[in-house]
């Protein structure tokens, strides 16, 4: 009986996500911690075979249709999006050490840091190759920067030939001067990278839908235990550290911004958290911006009061108007819908917000602040945002509202699914009970 036991078993046990289940081997993701509050909140986790096989499909299918030969990302985020591999992301992002090709006909090269580049990707096997000497900036390259990009340039020219058809139409989207100058000198006819990433990024399937999901449960438990911990006499850099911690904790990764102020400094809008002493009876504003697990964001925003005494009735109406502001918007949501019909429809801002307005009434979110992004009618430009809501777009819907005259602002933010026949709020944490009272 045991031995039929040892012959049957599992020799190889996975995650619920499909990662290996080896201690000394586990990738970046989600903790123990992650799992266990997934499962207890009903939540699937993602297959991550399944999300990177739809990853691969949209990029060789987007590179297809626009009759182009390759792409070549240097941005982290396409990178991740394309090989779902992680490496110094922050330092990458000023530091342009690494890079993906990929060919016409799906086949994938991954150029990473020398030293470093077989065991950071060998879960993923759509990653064909890893190769190292995409570098190409001057700290690294010095004087041998131009040269180096030739190189480079013509090691992409044999990609192409082998898996592109010959196709020299290549999509970049970002490149240092030298590489440009160099895939320009080697005969390359440059597309716009940028445009067939974020479009490809745009339409979530269904394990990165399973994934948004289990992200935006950790950052709301990360969030409600900041704001349980958040105590007039803390400074605001203590606030938010225990935010990054809880995200940490989670398999979360990263946070792009320091979008935490108190009091006062809530207007205007984007004073990054400091040493402010946080006072008795004053609100106290952020907005995530939060990398979570799966290298995926989390894009919430909250205001809350903080304090023995009730809000000054100014604020609370400020805030209704908020919710509300948040609420219509969301309602307004379907696919087919046009941008234009969004950004001239549904909830306006009265003439004493419009000053203190938002950069965007809603935008995409996937692994960052994503394309599209839908403006205000203060902000519409013709011909810049004519495209339709398609289901598996995910959008953050924003509020801003605050003035000088009010002294505070007031941020929320709600992150939605557009499904076939409507949208979805995908955000559970609940807005303050006595800022809505």
């Amino acid at each position: 009986m045991n031995q039929h036991f040892s012959d049957t078993r599992k020799i190889n046990p996975v995650r619920p996500d499909g990662s290996p289940d080896d201690n000394d081997r586990a990738e970046i993701g989600p903790t123990p911690l992650a799992f266990a509050e997934w499962a207890a909140a009903g939540l699937e986790a993602p297959s991550l075979a399944g999300m990177r096989a739809w990853r691969h499909r949209r990029l060789v299918s987007g590179i297809n249709r626009r009759d182009y030969g390759g792409a070549l990302f240097f941005d982290p985020l396409n990178i991740r999006y394309a090989t779902d591999s992680s490496n110094m992301q922050l330092w990458n992002t000023h530091n342009a050490f690494r890079a993906v090709f990929v060919g016409a006909d799906g086949h994938m090269v991954l150029f990473d840091y020398k030293g470093a580049a077989n065991f950071l990707s060998d879960f993923n096997p759509l990653v064909n190759e890893v190769r190292g000497g995409a570098s190409m900036f001057y700290f690294v390259n010095g004087d041998k920067e131009d040269e180096d990009a030739g190189g480079f340039a013509a090691e992409i020219r044999d990609l192409i030939v082998e898996h592109g058809g010959g196709n020299m139409r290549l999509a970049i989207d970002k490149i240092a001067i030298s590489g440009f100058r160099a895939f320009s000198a080697a005969g390359f006819e440059i597309e716009h990278g940028e445009e067939l990433s974020e479009k490809s990024r745009a339409i979530k399937g269904p394990d990165e839908i399973k994934a948004m999901r289990c992200c935006i449960h950790s950052t709301e438990v990360s969030i409600g235990l900041m704001e349980q911990a958040a105590a007039p006499g803390m400074t605001e850099d203590d606030v938010w550290a225990v935010m990054h911690a809880e995200n940490i904790r989670r398999g979360g990764e990263w946070i792009e911004c320091r979008l935490l102020a108190s009091g006062p400094r809530t207007y205007p809008w984007f004073q990054e958290c400091g040493p402010r002493i946080i006072q008795n009876n004053e609100i106290i504003g952020y907005d995530t911006d939060l990398v979570g697990p799966y290298g995926l964001c989390a894009d919430l925003s909250r205001t809350f009061w903080i304090g023995d005494k009730e809000p000054p009735q100014d604020i609370k109406d400020a805030f209704r108007f908020a919710v509300d502001h948040i609420h219509e918007n969301t309602e307004l949501l379907a696919p087919g819908k046009s941008l234009k019909e969004i950004t001239f429809g549904g909830h306006q801002l009265e003439p004493e917000w419009v000053d203190g307005r938002y950069s965007c009434k809603m935008h995409g979110v996937g692994l960052c602040d994503e394309w599209p992004m839908i403006v205000y009618p203060e902000d519409w430009r013709e011909g810049a945002f004519d495209y339709v809501l398609e289901p598996g777009m995910m959008l953050c819907v924003e509020a801003l509202i605050g003035s000088a005259e009010l002294g505070c602002s007031i941020k929320l933010e709600d992150q939605v699914l557009i499904t076939e026949d409507g949208v979805e709020n995908m955000t559970k944490f609940p807005f303050d009970n006595r800022l809505l009272n």
